[in-house]
């Protein structure tokens, strides 16, 4: 084939690759932008808001985990000395210092790049067991040095700060919780940007090849130990950035915001997402903000919950909800998603119903073991009933039970349309 005859080829392929590329990126911003004309309370910009950060902190884990191999249980120490680092130069701002609050976030992630920068020198030399095994350590020292270090960490009570202080940037001084989120979201986009365009980059190739397979990629000459602390100090800046945008959002920095439980919660929200995808964090910090604000709202047992789903992915689908949807890219390319349509739509109700009666049941049993003064009754889906006995418990059992007999009927068939819907010929 000639040169001429590649060339429209070529061009046709860039242009695609481009809108591709280009679409995603454009629908977000749009979307974005739109949201607070959709949800316009305080309460509602603030969800939306601790969304965005954690999507960020989540997408900095990924770095490590996701492209780069590397299992940490300490990552909230960047994220926590970036976010105070901030609040101190939030404090100085009061007191004279000249600095647009916009540009905070620049400030926590170099701090937190220091940090990493210091901290990785000595804990990529080597990955798996070793490594998770030091960033376990510098957490609980760090977060011991929190209550040690009152001058830096301000003790229990934390340390606080004024936004509004800073000199005004374009009239804004920051003073509505949406103003506050459009500041977030320029953020959110800028550092979802850098990330997803430093994993194209040569060394975030040369991460995954490491994750994959550190002794072949040492063979061809890259030297694993730099990649893994080149890949730790990038991920080291953004979860400083997550930080200052934490501080920025709620003015209150504590010693929970760097110690094992905030690293646990980062891990466990990546891996509900899909480490392996770039934007399973997105999908997974979506998935545990709702879970931790929306449903913490109305039951205290949120967090029992989000350990099942856990659960449930490390044994069904253990590439998240990223790794979910990409398993349905082959059916699509093929033509043939619609034959999942209907077998899903089947499976859906008594997976549902099976679902809240399982949860009903353990509603139950809670209310019954810490219900107040002997009080019983209680109401649950918009139903109200005595919680005293065990009717409402062999009840849900019942439904539950029913529900799941009949997912065990539709199973068969989902398995039978999903070879068929994966095979290349036959109907479609």
């Amino acid at each position: 084939m000639s040169i001429a005859s590649k060339t429209p080829l070529t061009a046709g392929t860039a242009r695609l690759i481009s809108l591709s590329t280009t679409v995603p990126w454009a629908f977000a911003v749009l979307f974005l932008l739109c949201l607070p004309l959709v949800f316009q309370t305080s309460s509602a910009l603030t969800i939306m808001n601790q969304m965005a950060i954690t999507i960020v902190f989540a997408l900095s884990y990924n770095m490590l985990l996701g492209q780069g191999g590397m299992l940490s249980f300490g990552h909230a120490v960047y994220m926590g000395l970036g976010g105070f680092f901030a609040m101190h130069v939030m404090n100085m701002v009061e007191d004279g210092l000249w600095l647009p609050l916009p540009l905070l976030p620049v400030v926590g992630g170099l701090f937190g790049l220091a940090f990493a920068f210091l901290i990785g020198s000595f804990s990529t030399r080597r990955a798996g067991t070793v490594f998770a095994m030091i960033s376990l350590g510098v957490g609980e020292l760090i977060a011991a040095c929190s209550v040690i270090i009152v001058v830096f960490f301000g003790g229990e009570e934390g340390i606080s700060g004024d936004r509004t202080m800073g000199p005004p940037v374009f009239g804004y001084e920051f003073l509505t919780q949406q103003e506050v989120y459009y500041l977030t979201i320029f953020w959110l986009l800028l550092a979802t940007l850098l990330m997803y365009l430093f994993s194209r980059t040569p060394i975030g190739r040369i991460a995954n090849a490491v994750r994959d397979n550190e002794e072949r990629a040492e063979f061809l000459g890259y030297s694993q130990r730099n990649v893994r602390w080149i890949s730790f100090c990038a991920s080291g800046f953004f979860a400083g950035v997550a930080g200052s945008l934490f501080a920025i959002n709620f003015e209150i920095l504590t010693e929970e915001n760097l110690n094992l439980a905030t690293s646990g919660s980062i891990l466990l929200v990546t891996f509900i997402g899909g480490a392996g995808f770039f934007v399973g964090p997105i999908i997974g910090a979506v998935v545990f903000t709702l879970l931790q604000t929306v449903l913490g709202l109305h039951t205290e047992l949120w967090a029992l919950y989000l350990g099942i789903l856990f659960v449930a992915c490390v044994m069904f689908f253990p590439s998240g909800f990223a790794g979910l949807i990409a398993m349905h890219r082959r059916p699509f390319s093929l033509g043939k998603l619609h034959l999942l349509i209907k077998p899903y739509l089947k499976v859906a109700i008594p997976s549902t119903t099976s679902v809240l009666s399982l949860a009903a049941i353990l509603e139950i049993l809670f209310h019954k073991r810490h219900g107040y003064g002997g009080d019983h009754g209680m109401e649950l889906y918009g139903i109200a009933f005595d919680s005293g006995g065990y009717h409402a418990i062999a009840f849900s059992a019942l439904i539950a039970a029913i529900s799941l007999f009949l997912v065990s009927l539709v199973l068969p068939e989902i398995r039978a349309v999903w070879e068929e819907a994966n095979h290349a010929g036959g109907r479609g």
